[in-house]
């Protein structure tokens, strides 16, 4: 009953901080009106976080991890093919910073982190996105097997990330250069078939390149 009611208060803060750390910024948020908005008191912080620096850092970590959460990626058998799991990589992406609600802490807390990042990006960074990072580059190591530099492989996982990104943080761009008859057409799935289509046919290049100069 003791454990239930520490993970019921531990939550209740981390989303009460969450709110307002993306509203207000760290700097500009206190304790106690955290601790206030989340029916506790003011010791809670310390008792369960250590100070607010450590809640903050959570809070961000959290508030990524909630994104991905709403979109997983399928569950791979042993011979799926690597064009099919960047296919599938792609696709989530772009779900989980597309769809849903968008006007949430989790997106706003992260957002401001990223244009203002602080230590606790660190932490994200580690925690949550590397481990991404890391399967993205790995498959594009069983598509370009003849590729051993790991800086263009590093290249090149940013390179498709990067596409992915350009929806997300250019999509007023995007609306106001478009009709709304052509923007409304760019779902997740037309988006995420573009994209993959385009990165393989680079990447097909790229092997045969690769293959010629060995």
């Amino acid at each position: 009953m003791a454990t239930k009611e520490f993970d019921t208060t531990r939550e209740r803060i981390i989303d009460a901080a969450g709110e307002i750390f993306a509203q207000r910024g760290f700097d500009s948020t206190t304790v106690r009106e955290i601790c206030q908005s989340a029916g506790a008191n003011v010791a809670a912080v310390n008792y369960y976080f250590g100070d607010k620096q450590r809640l903050y850092v959570e809070a961000v970590v959290r508030a990524h991890r909630w994104r991905m959460e709403r979109a997983k990626l399928p569950e791979w058998s042993a011979d799926t093919s690597p064009q099919q799991k960047l296919r599938d990589f792609i696709t989530t992406f772009i779900r989980r910073v597309r769809t849903g609600p968008a006007d949430t802490w989790h997106s706003r807390l992260v957002m401001r982190e990223i244009g203002n990042p602080s230590a606790a990006c660190a932490e994200l960074v580690q925690s949550s996105i590397r481990p991404q990072f890391d399967l993205l580059t790995g498959i594009l190591r069983e598509i370009l097997p003849n590729v051993t530099n790991e800086k263009e492989l590093h290249l090149t996982t940013f390179s498709i990330v990067g596409q992915c990104l350009f929806y997300h943080f250019a999509d007023p761009v995007v609306r106001n250069l478009l009709d709304a008859k052509e923007y409304d057409g760019l779902d997740v799935e037309k988006l995420a078939a573009h994209i993959a289509t385009f990165s393989l046919a680079a990447l097909k290049q790229r092997a045969t390149r690769a293959g010629a100069t060995r």
